[in-house]
């Protein structure tokens, strides 16, 4: 078995992928290895957003709750994925809970730390900024996704049509 280093870990996940060895040996300097067992909770809704997570193995139900029907899965998160972007942006709280479906493996980034190689290497910020606003669009997309499966295709009003339609042509 080959052990590998955080930096090598964070150096072939997707996420920090086209990043400069020197950026990513940087931000491996603000982590570390996790292991969540299946049923145990990462972080939980409002809690404070501490850390930033690289998902390398196992899988995580990101989740809401709501005090009449309980916990709703959301999305789920895999290996080559990551979670999430509370950590880079006031007020830096959870907005959901993230629970293992099966026995997970991550490595967790200070957020703080994180925040201060943002402020100390503009040009490593804004890739990290870049990379964390396709994260918020995949969720974006994903709920967007899972609130139509949960209420389904809702009927066009008389005389509405699609935006594409109703585009003057000039």
């Amino acid at each position: 078995m080959t052990v590998r280093s955080i930096a090598e870990y964070l150096g072939a996940h997707p996420f920090f992928a086209g990043l400069d060895a020197a950026s990513v040996l940087e931000l491996a300097g603000c982590a570390r290895n996790e292991h969540v067992r299946a049923g145990e909770y990462l972080f939980r809704e409002g809690g404070a957003a501490e850390h930033f997570y690289v998902i390398m193995h196992g899988r995580i139900a990101l989740e809401v709750f709501s005090p009449g029907t309980g916990s709703h899965v959301l999305d789920s998160a895999d290996e080559g994925e990551v979670l999430d972007w509370p950590w880079l942006i006031p007020p830096h709280r959870w907005m959901f809970d993230a629970r293992a479906m099966e026995p997970t493996s991550v490595v967790s980034l200070n957020s703080a730390c994180l925040r201060g190689k943002c402020d100390a290497d503009p040009q490593l910020g804004y890739e990290l900024v870049q990379r964390v606003a396709q994260v918020i669009a995949h969720r974006l997309e994903a709920t967007r996704v899972r609130l139509l499966d949960l209420y389904g295709v809702p009927q066009r009003s008389a005389g509405r049509q699609p935006a594409e339609h109703r585009l003057s042509t000039g």
